[in-house]
């Protein structure tokens, strides 16, 4: 239908419609420009939430990347870290297998199961690097002391890509939740959804310590 209206307002700027219909044409015109409005208005508000979603994704993906850099360096210097690195990766194996797409950001359940996931492993990690404590040659391992400062680093990535997606996420939904968008969104083929919040757990907020 948005379609439809916004074809008979081009028509009518282009003196396309007949004289007859011009009536008709000109009311149709005065509720399809609003309305073509309101629906561009949403589509871009959609496409800045999936821009920032995938910001969010490409901090998280350079996490997983420094984890294994991590485990091996660890490895070398606290052989009797074992279980620890074992729990390391296998949180990493678990929040690398679970991916949204746009239509999952509006679910709360598999939101909650994405962000449980990316909570396990930080926990993990933040667990490997106070460990790392009782090892005098892995704390003055300068190649372990480079990756600590790059998670640490890479964790500030993620909270401000979060806190950038959580804005674009208001964004849409207000403008969504408005008359404006209800309207709309009851005439095009495809309804918009609210998208989810990205919030973690309370005991995932503080980036994992680093300690020289």
């Amino acid at each position: 239908m948005i379609q439809t209206l916004r074809g008979l307002a081009v028509r009518l700027a282009l003196g396309g419609a007949p004289a007859a219909a011009l009536p008709l044409t000109l009311a149709a015109a005065a509720v399809a420009l609003p309305g073509c409005q309101k629906y561009d208005q949403l589509i871009e508000a959609d496409a800045t939430a999936d821009q920032r979603w995938a910001n969010v994704e490409a901090q998280l993906q350079r996490r997983y990347d420094l984890v294994p850099n991590l485990v091996s360096t660890v490895k070398a210097s606290a052989k009797h870290e074992q279980e620890t690195l074992t729990k390391v990766m296998e949180a990493r194996a678990a929040a690398t297998q679970l991916k949204l797409s746009a239509d999952d950001l509006s679910d709360p359940a598999k939101v909650a199961a994405f962000q449980k996931a990316q909570d396990n492993l930080k926990g993990s990690l933040s667990r490997l690097l106070v460990a790392q404590e009782a090892y005098p040659e892995l704390k003055a391992n300068q190649g372990y002391r480079d990756l600590q400062t790059q998670l640490e680093g890479t964790e500030n990535r993620i909270l401000r890509a979060r806190e950038e997606y959580n804005a674009a996420v208001k964004t849409f939904n207000a403008e969504l939740g408005k008359v404006g968008g209800q309207v709309v969104n009851k005439v095009t083929g495809k309804p918009f959804k609210p998208r989810v919040y990205f919030s973690a757990s309370t005991e995932a907020q503080a980036a994992p310590k680093v300690s020289f």
